[in-house]
């Protein structure tokens, strides 16, 4: 393992804190039973001593019925809720085995109402356990701190897709460390900081040399599967779990749809785009989130334009062409944040850039005035595109709309962004701003649009307030 409290230590953990929870829930369900009576009254106090044994009993019974059930095995991306839901359904089970046993021996002591709060305190104990452990665990990823190091196998569209999964998820606890190809020329996976390590004939000495690596993720193109099995064999020599990503014909996975026709298995591809029912719920969204900031941004805009105009001669607002929703070119509104002639000087100033790809940014740009440092810092700049949001060439949430002469260098894979309508926020906006590089940005746009919901839309938006506040990575 590459920390101490690797995945073992969090599973022996989580088992002794599940029987303490075990416990203590059992302990609320005999108050809830005979002090409280809730829902049932009784005259009859049974002393809780007489149920010890029925305790010790039950927590057997959970031990059996949670191992079978697999509650303890932690599964990486699995939702709260299904993570729960195996929760509750192995504690059924056990309380269904406990009042099977009780039927036959009946023991002296025995309320079926104690084991039916016992049921519900059990759940919601753990539910409540379970939530606290992801909280923790996804503060020590973000941190950086329990993480398991990965390593990628392939650098086609497949490998793409591994990638942006690791940078957009660091709630599954692994930190890519770098790529191998598969011998090809074409080492240009879009990976940003990810470096590329070599060839996959190069995977023995690098696991040999980090001598920590916990999962590699074999992601070869259809035609390279004849050295899967090498591949394998490699890992196993050197504990490394190897994860065999399929290609599906050099397809995203995420593009994919499974399907069976009278009990044949199908696939087919679907484009990387948002359904009709999505759109409509996005743009719904869109419109609750304009109403609800209506006021308050129009306090903010007049003060934010008033100071504009009394900092520098000029337009309170710049007005930019952009490259929208599959390509619409449409007018992007922002408060001016630079001296008037700011486009004039671009060029001149075009060895300072500080980003990689077709993207312009310098961290102390000269041509910013002293407000414009300030609404930069903390996004007052993008308020007006609620006015883009209104007409509809923009939305709350989305990839960052480009300028016509970066679109025109973007490579084929960067243009699957243009799927969705650009947004004042977006996923890599809240994973580092203008910290990542650009192809890290894109690799994030892309696993938004693959993976969109209205959920993920609405932690974006909470997500945003707190790095706006700070100004972390706004330039």
């Amino acid at each position: 393992m590459s920390n101490f409290f690797g995945n073992r230590s969090i599973r022996n953990l989580t088992i002794i804190s599940d029987l303490i929870l075990i416990s203590l829930a059992f302990g609320f369900a005999y108050l809830a039973r005979y002090e409280f009576q809730w829902l049932l009254p009784t005259t009859t106090i049974v002393p809780y001593s007489n149920y010890i044994g029925q305790q010790i009993l039950l927590t057997v019974l959970l031990i059996i019925t949670f191992s079978q059930n697999h509650v303890w095995r932690r599964r990486r991306g699995e939702f709260w809720i299904d993570e729960v839901s195996r929760v509750g359904y192995a504690t059924a089970a056990g309380i269904a085995l406990m009042m099977a046993f009780t039927f036959f021996f009946r023991p002296l002591a025995f309320s079926r109402l104690l084991l039916v709060w016992a049921l519900i305190f059990i759940i919601l104990f753990i539910a409540i356990a379970r939530l606290a452990r992801r909280w923790l665990l996804q503060l020590s990823y973000r941190r950086g701190h329990m993480v398991d190091k990965a390593l990628i196998v392939g650098s086609g569209e497949v490998g793409r897709s591994v990638i942006r999964t690791l940078l957009a998820r660091p709630d599954l606890g692994f930190r890519a460390i770098g790529y191998l190809d598969e011998g090809s020329t074409d080492n240009n996976i879009g990976s940003g900081r990810i470096p590329h390590l070599g060839s996959w004939q190069d995977l023995s000495a690098i696991l040999m040399a980090e001598g920590d690596v916990h999962t590699v993720f074999i992601s070869l193109p259809s035609h390279k599967h004849e050295y899967v099995e090498d591949i394998l064999r490699i890992c196993q020599r050197y504990k490394a779990n190897a994860r065999v990503v399929p290609d599906l014909f050099q397809l995203s996975l995420n593009n994919v749809q499974f399907d069976n026709v009278a009990g044949i298995p199908m696939f087919s591809a679907r484009e990387v785009r948002l359904s009709r029912t999505g759109q409509t719920l996005k743009r719904l969204f869109d419109l609750l989130s304009v109403a609800v900031l209506a006021l308050p941004v129009l306090l903010v805009t007049v003060v934010t334009a008033v100071a504009v105009k009394l900092e520098s001669a000029g337009p309170a607002f710049f007005l930019q062409e952009r490259v929208g929703f599959r390509g619409k070119r449409f007018r992007m509104a922002k408060f001016r944040s630079m001296v008037v002639d700011a486009e004039d000087q671009k060029e001149a100033l075009r060895a300072m850039n500080e980003a990689d790809g077709p993207i312009f940014k310098i961290k102390e740009d000269p041509r910013l005035t002293r407000v414009g440092r300030i609404i930069r810092r903390y996004s007052l700049d993008e308020l007006p595109q609620l006015y883009n949001i209104l007409v509809g060439d923009m939305s709350m949430v989305g990839p960052r709309p480009g300028l016509p002469e970066e679109v025109a260098k973007y490579q084929a894979w960067h243009m699957q962004r243009l799927e969705v309508k650009g947004g004042i926020t977006g996923l890599w906006q809240v994973s580092g701003r203008s910290d990542l590089t650009f192809d890290e940005q894109c690799l994030l746009d892309i696993y938004y649009i693959e993976n969109w919901s209205m959920a993920l839309d609405l932690r974006i938006v909470l997500q945003t307030i707190p790095y706006v506040l700070v100004g972390r990575g706004a330039y």
